[in-house]
């Protein structure tokens, strides 16, 4: 599932009317979903966090901005809070399924039409930026909102998007592309808080200030103190108290957790406390975490245990919350805390029926589910059961030489089983909505039109979704064959059936993909398509006929 962040901060922290006109544009929008709105009096901001679809986001920044333009003023803007222009930042971050370049892209072409459309300078930051000087926020804001009209006319700061005039009623918007933040305490037994800030700056990027003998700071030739680099990048930290819990902590931002992701910092933070004598209880989570930040997690913590990490997510998560102690001082919830999870891609996902309701809906008179939905189902219990005999095959002495492979096979196995599962629902999806193209009007020639090139758009996308499913077809396949050839022969059985459902999947999803075909008007898809969907059928057969070939030789 493709999900970006975006979380731009308005100049207006006072007016909920105002607010509110401008968050409902964000809610309109389709594959978007409004997470936070959270105002600030002093600061008279409003941060506003939402995700979605690329496609969703791009939309909703826009009208977001545009709607902002429309009912704030800077000429009458106050606050704490440095600022350029009545939406000061919109950033794009990848949350899954994206890259930096995706919402590097993203940036560029907000930028662009708001530049274009609401005559609006816009400036691009962080890894947007196309000059280094305008990487760092705080550069671009210098002299802020009211030093902005004297410092558009210096050609040097010419805005990236949009001519260099000064427009009173909006300022000017920072545009840009940046990693997940996430906002992360440490619990100390502790209610010393220079203790905290001690380990605090032990862990982060910036370290601490050198001294001498005397505990004097050691300056350089510029006055400026030498710094005793921390032990992670990418981590900004300091030590406080909290009252509310009776606690000191050591409160952190992550600004980049896959250069220093929060697990690493954590056991390092057990050291640095036990170091001094304190103990770490556990940990709290501010705000939301990407679901792969907890998945790290929660494999490392196995590794850690010499067990497989080759689980389901839901198990992996689990051990990541127990192993961060993340419910020492309150409750965690995956569900509303992993920002994949407050995205629902399909309403009430067949995936959540148990057997029977997912039976008893595919035995219905409807066409969907129907054997596309099945095809991607057989792949994920393919994907399953090789998962199985790897984790069974793991710390069995006769298998000490595959424990690496076994590993791998289960962690790749566990990934496939979720994108097919994901498969169950998209199919069925992309199926209604060729019915629904069929239900659109055509009482006029533009009417008809419309109609015809949107059902020719649904049918491609009803054949992509099972050829996709044929294509990870072949890898859970040959992820079978691997299992059968390598794994625990005690389980040989089990293998061979991973390798009969992929093949159920690959030659399922082969069917759907032809039956579309003849329906599809464009001829080099239909051709191109089918000549694929003939060789990866031809591919699964051979696999799948050499797993048959090594089952049964094991079973004489």
């Amino acid at each position: 599932m493709k999900l970006v962040e975006c979380v731009p901060n308005f100049s207006e922290g006072r007016d909920i009317e105002k607010i509110n006109i401008i968050t409902k544009e964000i809610e309109s929008v389709p594959q978007v979903k409004l997470l936070d709105v959270d105002p600030g009096e002093s600061t008279n901001r409003t941060v506003v966090t939402f995700i979605g679809t690329p496609a969703g986001v791009k939309e909703a920044a826009f009208r977001a901005i545009k709607k902002a333009s429309e009912v704030l003023d800077m000429n009458k803007h106050q606050g704490a809070h440095s600022r350029i222009g009545a939406t000061d930042v919109c950033p794009f971050v990848p949350v899954s399924g994206v890259t930096m370049e995706d919402c590097v892209q993203i940036a560029h072409e907000v930028a662009k039409r708001v530049a274009e459309e609401l005559t609006i300078p816009v400036f691009l930051y962080e890894e947007a930026a196309q000059k280094p000087e305008r990487k760092n926020l705080a550069n671009i804001r210098v002299g802020e909102y009211e030093g902005l009209a004297e410092r558009l006319k210096d050609p040097e700061w010419a805005p990236d998007y949009g001519k260099p005039i000064f427009n009173p009623k909006t300022g000017a918007t920072n545009i840009g592309a940046r990693e997940f933040l996430i906002a992360y305490n440490i619990n100390l037994n502790t209610r010393d808080r220079s203790l905290a800030r001690h380990i605090a700056f032990n862990l982060r990027e910036k370290g601490r200030a050198k001294r001498d003998k005397e505990g004097k700071i050691i300056r350089d030739e510029n006055g400026k103190s030498i710094k005793i680099p921390g032990k992670f990048k990418a981590v900004k930290a300091v030590g406080w108290y909290i009252e509310d819990y009776g606690i000191a902590q050591i409160s952190i931002n992550f600004t980049n957790y896959k250069i220093s992701p929060p697990h690493l910092v954590f056991d390092e933070a057990i050291k640095e406390a036990e170091s001094i004598g304190l103990r770490v209880t556990g940990s709290e989570l501010v705000g939301l975490i990407p679901k792969d930040a907890m998945l790290l997690a929660g494999r490392h913590y196995l590794k850690k245990q010499a067990k497989s990490p080759g689980v389901p997510e839901e198990e992996l998560i689990d051990i990541a919350v127990k192993s961060l102690g993340l419910e020492d001082v309150s409750p965690f919830d995956p569900k509303k805390k992993i920002i994949e999870y407050q995205f629902q891609e399909v309403e009430d996902p067949l995936i959540d029926k148990n057997l029977r309701q997912f039976a008893n809906e595919l035995s219905m008179d409807s066409p969907a589910p129907g054997g596309g939905s099945t095809a991607a189902l057989s792949g994920a219990l393919s994907s399953a059961l090789t998962s199985m005999v790897s984790n069974l095959t793991m710390g069995k002495k006769e298998y000490e030489s595959v424990q690496g492979k076994a590993i791998e096979l289960a962690m790749t196995a566990q990934e496939l089983k979720d994108e097919f599962l994901r498969a169950v629902d998209l199919d069925t999806v992309a199926f209604n909505k060729v019915m629904d193209t069929f239900r659109m009007k055509k009482k006029t020639e533009e009417q008809k039109k419309e109609r015809d090139a949107a059902i020719q758009e649904a049918t491609k996308e009803a054949t992509l979704v099972p050829l996709e499913v044929l294509e990870k077809s072949i890898t859970a396949l040959e992820l079978a064959k691997d299992i059968a050839m390598h794994g625990n022969k005690n389980s040989i059985s089990d293998a061979g059936v991973a390798g009969l459902t992929a093949q159920t999947a690959a030659e399922g999803a082969y069917y759907n993909v032809i039956i579309n075909l003849p329906d599809i008007q464009d001829e080099k898809f239909t051709t191109d398509i089918k000549a694929k969907a003939v060789t990866l059928k031809s591919e699964a057969i051979k696999i799948s006929n050499e797993i048959r070939k090594i089952v049964e030789e094991e079973l004489k």
